[in-house]
Parts: structure tokens; C-alpha cells; sequence
């Protein structure tokens, strides 16, 4: 795809799942990749097998919960890759459990990694991609913040909420040369799905039910999305901005 050869590119979430995947494949087009995760050893696994194909990237242990964390962590990867010309918000947490099961301390937890995580990192890139008139961001939201899911409620207002910040956000810097848009999974075959899943609680029991649900009959997996964030992180997407694209095998459409 157009103009990706060289972007430096920061993926939070990328030491494993839909955001190791989109790495992977953003490398493979040529783009610069920072691997941020909070998961050192694998964040450094998938940096490597990354250079081991040929690519570029390079590893960054962050929490992207804690706002100075974050601003450090950008001047470093600007300072070993370059200026960050490229973002994708993919790092996420959920447990399911009904709303009334739940207590605020995990509100909190789900809140500061779901939302507040993907803020600190907008806040820190942002004011660099104003003063160089340039960017591309893709936010990874949900279908769950679309349509709502059972047993998510705090995930799915976060992830509701980032696909109304990645809406304003484009409005808001569309003469700075940045466009915004947002991908929204479905279910997706990934180690915190599978978490869920064996987590005793209301995802035992859902989980296993989803994959009836899914139109095309099968959960997605990682190498289900990179085509889709690759290309809104391309030139040849530079006219496309604040929109909302659900990658999730049918499971909801909209017009």
C-alpha cells in the first residue's frame, strides 16, 4: 500500500494477539515499528522475529496507564526510530462479569487501560504530529462499543468512548494533515479471549457461544485486521477520516 515505506509507527498491545499481528504486517510494508506492551520478554519476541523477516522495529516495555510512562516512551522511539508518523491504539483489557457482579476497583482497571490508555498515548503523539502538519491513527475500539455485549459494560462504554474521541479528534485536526479512524473487532480468537474464557466467571459461559453467533461461523483471528488498519494507516486511505469500520465476520452491519 502507498506511503508506508519508512513511517515510523508506534502499536501499543503488540507483543501479542490482533496487535502483533498488525505489526507484523506493517513491517512487512515497510513501515518503522515501535513494539509497546507491557509484556517485556514478548514485546522484545515478536521486535525480533520481526527482524528476523527483515523488518524494522524495536521494543518498548509500556505502561500506557501511566501518562508520564507514555511521554517518555514516545521521545525514545522518537529518538532510536524517528518522528512518530503513524499510531495504533490496539493495547486493551476486559473481564466479563454482569455489571452488577462488579466493583469499582475493576471499573478503574478496565477504564485506565481501555480508555484512559489510549488518551495518555493520543495526548503524548499528537502535538508532534500538529507541528510536522502529519499523521495516521488508527484506533482498535469494538463491535462492543457499537452495539453493546453482555457481560462488558465498562469495555464496552470505553470502547464506545474511543470511538467518539477518535470521531472528534478527526474533526478536530483536520487541517493539521491527521486523519482519525477507528477498526472494531468481533470476537477474536486471542490469549485474553481464551483468558476469559477459562476465568470461571460469565465468560466460561459466553465465549463458547459466540462462535454459533458469528454469520461466517468461525471467531476471527489476528490476521483477520491488519489488511483493514494497514490501509487506513496508508496513503491511499489520506481522504478517509473519522469513520468506523467493524471487522467482525457479520456479526453486526451498518449502514
Amino acid at each position: 500500500m502507498r506511503g508506508l515505506t519508512g513511517r515510523c509507527t508506534i502499536v501499543t498491545g503488540a507483543a501479542s494477539g490482533i496487535g502483533r499481528a498488525i505489526a507484523q504486517r506493517l513491517a512487512s510494508e515497510g513501515a518503522s515499528v515501535g513494539i509497546w506492551d507491557i509484556n517485556d520478554a514478548a514485546a522484545k519476541r515478536t521486535a525480533d522475529e520481526i527482524r528476523s523477516a527483515g523488518g524494522i522495529a524495536e521494543a518498548f516495555v509500556v505502561d500506557i496507564t501511566d501518562h508520564a510512562m507514555v511521554q517518555n516512551a514516545v521521545a525514545q522511539f522518537e529518538r532510536a526510530v524517528g518522528p512518530v508518523a503513524a499510531l495504533v491504539n490496539c493495547a486493551g483489557w476486559d473481564r466479563m462479569a454482569r455489571f452488577v457482579d462488579t466493583d469499582p476497583q475493576l471499573w478503574r482497571k478496565i477504564v485506565d487501560i481501555n480508555l484512559f490508555g489510549a488518551l495518555n498515548v493520543l495526548h503524548a503523539v499528537l502535538p508532534g504530529m500538529v507541528a510536522r502538519k502529519f499523521g495516521r491513527i488508527v484506533n482498535i475500539a469494538s463491535d462492543a462499543g457499537r452495539v453493546g455485549s453482555s457481560g462488558e459494560a465498562v469495555y464496552s462504554a470505553c470502547k464506545g468512548g474511543l470511538i467518539a474521541l477518535t470521531k472528534t479528534l478527526a474533526r478536530e485536526h483536520i487541517h493539521d494533515g491527521i486523519v482519525l479512524n477507528t477498526v472494531c473487532p468481533g470476537p477474536t480468537e486471542t490469549p485474553l479471549l481464551a483468558a476469559m474464557a477459562a476465568d470461571g466467571g460469565l465468560g466460561e459461559k459466553v465465549v463458547p457461544k459466540l462462535e454459533r453467533a458469528m454469520p461466517m461461523r468461525r471467531l476471527a483471528q489476528p490476521d483477520d485486521y491488519p489488511g483493514a488498519v494497514v490501509f487506513l494507516l496508508s496513503d491511499d486511505a489520506a481522504y478517509i477520516t473519522g469513520q468506523t469500520l467493524s471487522v467482525s465476520g457479520g456479526l453486526t452491519m451498518h449502514g
